[in-house]
């Protein structure tokens, strides 16, 4: 076997260009052939992936080079694949420097009284970072100060056990770098936290009563953080959920849907009335929090209607201003006002459907031929009515298609009940400051044209007006590597539209406009539009694709972050990277399709990129029931097909001793596909707690029918936390409020509404940690992931390096040297 050697020819920003020594192959075995390969981590036993195969002795791997690329060659005869020479890895040099949009966050110390004395856990920000040791980053270190005195310097880690200190001390913190301490952060009270938590008052706004004469209350549920008026701490956004809050499969009236802004301390910074023409519902309001224009304080963006109104308060709790948002002036000319209520009763969607009879010949599908000319060949009825027709012939159709078509094709179709939804007026998109005042109002991206018919929502057994029409995603990427992007969705089931916004300088500036176009039926009353790909020719492909949920990360290697929709991606530039597809166990194509859960993070160390672990909604028209995926390119790693919906999957570093993340559905797996024989953990929703750095789950299967307060465990350390008088959201899904990073060390935080909804409690793990990591909220795609959490079935957000028990923290910020 003869030696290759490799050597860099040419590095730049955006590619490296490597080259090495020919090997004189056997020409009896057809020459000699070079296999490339690479991978953006070193571990001893990566799994290199192919670059190229090539008969030069020079190959150019375009991706940033932010961070180290690790190449080898092999050199092989091209009759019989023999290996006749082999290289050593060699590493890139990092050329390109991002500079990253970031928070300006305070040392965010919390001081909690516990039964040994009080616990202390600060932040360390990613400019405190220089390098890194077999335990943690390095760079700064850390004085701790009890009532003005100092305790000690903390090196290993950002967390500190006073034994001695009681509820009435206060402490801060200085960053001590290369001997130099510099300005400690402002002094923290222990008495501020008691019980493992911080906790701060809600102001519940009233129920009411719908109008068919339900009564309603409020709970709080989904929540996010951020930085609302600059001041390095985080203010709390919580969305207030009402009882009749329904999901858009579901008919009947519900509630107003608020979202507040507080302080740590209780305050109410302002309330957004969502108006009656916003159904509440895990997948009507998606509030994305982030500092979209780079001001050093957060925005929030929200979907919104005619009725949309914020109030502001005064410190003291009075109103200072209420306002309801701009309406565009186009339909200001129209008559659009404040008071209109689009909600439908029952006896408004009869009238709804008759309208839409009377003007069936009006459709363009049916001008073109491509459905039927009369609703009787929609139903499968002989000709009986004259075209256009008449409103008492409409009528009669609409009774038939009530009365009899739709309950024939599910018992479940009760049209006559249909109430509470939305099916016209205008839609838009808003942008408020931090201090709750509207910077900008626009039209809503993709407007809904219809109440769901060209979405394939009567094509089905089940007819549900207003369901696939109506299901929203929004999400947060560094679409150009450096700042904030705002994305907004509609659909998933069928036809899926996405818009990327840089809110700069006031104003929404479209970045890209994706639409996958309706999915061609011939009969909207009778079709299956699920497994069928859209009308556009490019981004067809899509439709059916996603998730209710999506994802920001890397995936490509060029510093930019692309979206995860489902079994699809998108490329940073809006270009379609891919929509992932599979084959039936008797041969046939089929797309991956719709799922309810999914996971990208770095679930197999030794791979390169990152993976993704979904499950998926087809059943016996699914190529899998669940995969584990290459993100980059979809492609299944493994999997298996399974001829039911599968609801729910996780991943965490929850098997001691056993590398990667395992993955789990009914049963769990460690990252390579071999079945594991641990217990199954819960799938709603994770957390890293413990502090040896292992993942665990929250209201695990074991608390499934008792009432779900909270409670954190997993197989090894038990049950590490059982909240008593909280609350999750969501029924069986169990989310919690928000699960982050929000202060302390790199530990996440439990937040939970009090089982009243008087209070949020912020839970807090007060044991030390011999580990020593920069605020997970520095990394930009846990920083995004936190924002897109609270979008529709509600899942957790990862790290861009592979965060387990036994990760290489030289791959963290690959681009540092070891100290």
């Amino acid at each position: 076997m003869e030696e290759i050697k490799l050597y860099l020819k040419e590095a730049g920003e955006d590619a490296v260009r490597i080259a090495w020594n020919r090997i004189d192959g056997d020409d009896e075995a057809g020459g000699t052939v070079y296999e490339v390969y690479w991978s953006d981590r070193c571990t001893p036993g990566m799994q290199y992936k192919q670059a190229a195969r090539t008969t030069e002795t020079e190959y150019t791997l375009h991706r940033s080079t932010w961070i180290p690329q690790y190449l080898r060659v092999e050199a092989k005869n091209v009759r019989d694949g023999q290996t006749v020479g082999k290289s050593g890895i060699l590493k890139t040099p990092v050329k390109k420097v991002w500079n990253r949009q970031l928070e300006k966050l305070n040392r965010g110390l919390v001081a909690l009284k516990t039964k040994e004395g009080v616990f202390l856990a600060w932040r360390m920000l990613l400019d405190e970072v220089s390098g890194w040791t077999q335990s943690g980053m390095s760079g700064t270190d850390y004085a701790v100060y009890r009532n003005g005195e100092r305790l000690a310097v903390v090196t290993d880690c950002t967390c500190y056990a006073d034994e001695q200190g009681t509820e009435n001390d206060s402490y801060q913190v200085a960053p001590v770098r290369d001997g130099q301490e510099t300005e400690p952060c402002s002094p923290v009270s222990a008495g501020a936290g008691t019980g493992g938590y911080l906790e701060f008052p809600l102001q519940k706004p009233e129920g009411g009563v719908t109008p068919a004469g339900e009564a309603y209350t409020y709970s709080a549920n989904d929540m996010s953080v951020g930085d609302a008026d600059g001041d390095g701490e985080y203010e709390f956004y919580v969305k207030w959920d009402p009882s009749n809050s329904h999901d858009v499969s579901i008919k009947g009236y519900t509630g107003k849907c608020y979202i507040d802004c507080y302080k740590l301390d209780g305050r109410l910074l302002w309330r957004l009335d969502m108006g009656v023409n916003i159904r509440a519902g895990a997948h009507y309001t998606q509030f994305m929090v982030y500092d979209f224009d780079g001001d050093g304080r957060a925005e929030m963006s929200v979907k919104t209607a005619p009725g949309t109104c914020m109030t502001v308060y005064e410190e003291d709790g009075t109103v200072k201003e209420r306002a309801f948002i701009t309406l565009p002036e186009e339909d200001v000319q129209d008559g659009v006002t404040h008071e209109d209520n689009y909600v439908c009763s029952a006896e408004d969607y009869y009238e709804h459907m008759v309208k839409v009879f009377r003007e069936w010949t009006e459709y363009p599908e049916v001008k073109s031929g491509q459905w039927p000319a009369t609703l009787e060949e929609c139903f499968g009825r002989a000709p009986e009515y004259a075209y256009p027709l008449s409103d008492a012939d409409a009528r009669a159709l609409a009774d038939y298609f009530m009365d009899e078509f739709a309950p024939s094709r599910s018992e479940k179709n009760r049209l006559r009940e249909f109430e509470g939804f939305v099916y016209e007026g205008p839609e838009y998109l808003t942008m408020f400051g931090g201090d709750g005042k509207e910077l900008e109002t626009i039209p809503f991206p993709h407007l809904r044209e219809d109440d769901g018919l060209r979405w394939g929502d009567y094509a089905m057994k089940r007819i549900e007006p207003c369901n696939r029409v109506d299901r929203f995603l929004s999400g947060v990427a560094y679409l150009d590597g450096e700042r904030p992007s705002l994305i907004i969705c509609r659909g998933y089931y069928t036809r899926t539209t996405i818009a990327a916004y840089d809110f700069r300088d006031g104003k929404h500036r479209l970045r890209f406009d994706i639409d996958s176009g309706h999915v061609p039926m011939d009969n909207p009353f009778c079709a299956s539009p699920h497994e069928a790909t859209g009308s556009d020719p490019v981004y067809g492909s899509l439709a059916g694709q996603g998730n209710h949920s999506l994802s920001t990360a890397d995936v490509d290697g060029d510093g930019c972050q692309e979206i995860i929709y489902g079994a699809a991606a998108i490329d940073h530039d809006g270009s379609l990277l891919y929509s992932a597809a599979g084959f039936l166990p008797d041969g046939r194509p089929a797309k991956l399709g719709h799922g309810d859960a999914m996971h990208v993070a770095v679930i197999d160390p030794d791979r390169p990129g990152y993976q993704i672990f979904n499950v998926f909604e087809g059943a016996q028209n699914a190529p899998y029931g669940w995969a584990l995926r290459d993100a980059q390119t979809g492609e299944a790693f493994f999997g298996e097909y399974a001829e039911c919906d599968l609801g729910r999957c996780m991943v965490g570093d929850v098997t001691p001793g056993v590398r990667g993340l395992s993955v789990w559905v009914n049963e769990m797996y460690d990252c390579k596909g071999n079945r594991l024989p641990d217990k199954i953990l819960g799938t709603n929703q994770s957390i890293r707690w413990a502090g040896d750095l292992t993942t665990q789950v929250i209201d695990g299967v074991n608390y499934l029918k008792d009432v779900q307060t909270g409670v954190i465990n997993d197989n090894t350390h038990g049950i590490m936390l059982k909240p008593e008088g909280t609350m999750t959201n969501n029924g069986t899904k169990g989310n919690p409020c928000l699960v982050a990073d929000i202060f302390g060390d790199y530990r996440e935080e439990l937040v939970l509404r009090t089982a009243d909804s008087s209070a949020i409690r912020i839970y807090v793990n007060t044991e030390l940690t011999g580990h020593k990591l920069f605020t997970l909220m520095h990394d930009v795609m846990y920083r995004t992931g936190i924002a897109w959490q609270n979008n529709c079935y509600n899942q957790p957000c990862y790290t861009s390096f592979y965060y387990a028990s036994d990760m290489d923290f030289s791959q963290v910020l690959p681009y540092l040297e070891e100290d």
